[in-house]
């Protein structure tokens, strides 16, 4: 086993992000969703990135891929999952106004990027960063949300 290595062969992991091709995935067009956040795969291999970055390849048996996965992104199988709706680098719209003390600090419809998704809590609430509010960082609930965007996956 790899120094640092969190999982060993043939542990069971879920996946916290969605994987996407970066473009050495053969067979997939760059950008193309291989495997959604929350599915689980096996521990096929261990390896290093860089020299300091533990890779592991996953089979994610329901997606019929073999995929290259940071640490990071791997949870235990045990581990609690919380779906989310949306994930990290997303971006999203207010479907309400933000107010703190009666003062509206995020408009209805403002547009903000996902920063964080918090897990410990079921719905998930985000750190999100808002165009209307350069450099503060706000904690919402997902009910507060809706995609900019409608998915294509």
């Amino acid at each position: 086993m790899i120094d640092g290595a969190r999982w060993d062969y043939g542990d069971a992991v879920r996946v916290t992000r969605n994987v996407r091709n970066d473009g050495t995935y053969p067979g997939a067009a760059t950008g193309e969703l291989l495997v959604r956040r929350g599915s689980v795969g096996y521990v096929v291999d261990i390896g290093t990135f860089l020299q300091d970055q533990i890779i592991y390849s996953v089979h994610f048996l329901e997606a019929g891929k073999i995929v290259g996965c940071r640490q990071e992104e791997l949870i235990d199988l045990d581990e609690p999952w919380v779906p989310s709706r949306y994930e990290v680098r997303e971006r999203v719209r207010t479907v309400k106004a933000l107010v703190i003390d009666g003062e509206v600090l995020v408009p209805l419809g403002a547009i903000g990027e996902i920063l964080r998704v918090i897990r410990e809590t079921d719905p998930p609430v985000y750190h999100l960063h808002f165009d209307c509010q350069p450099g503060r960082v706000f904690v919402v609930p997902e009910a507060a949300l809706e995609a900019l965007e409608p998915r294509h996956d």
